[in-house]
């Protein structure tokens, strides 16, 4: 399945930790909001520092927007804390 652009993305369930607690998330947990899936490859590596910071300083512009960023990595949510 090919993503497309002011398309519905298929609904999913993810472990996440938010605000250092696991918590599980939904897409229909932002209902009414564009959503940016950030997807980057390991924790604790070079290869996407400045991204994830710049995602990070813009969070509440996206959110002025209705906007959510979510950054979805393949670490274990463990590596996260």
């Amino acid at each position: 399945m090919a993503p497309k652009i002011r398309h519905p993305a298929p609904a999913f369930t993810a472990d996440a930790v938010v605000d250092g607690e696991f918590k599980t998330v939904s897409l229909s947990d932002y209902k009414g909001k564009y959503v940016v899936l950030f997807f980057y490859p390991m924790d604790f590596t070079f290869v996407c520092p400045t991204e994830i910071i710049a995602f990070s300083e813009k969070a509440a512009e996206f959110r002025k927007l209705g906007c959510e960023v979510l950054g979805c990595s393949v670490d274990s949510k463990f590596s996260h804390l």
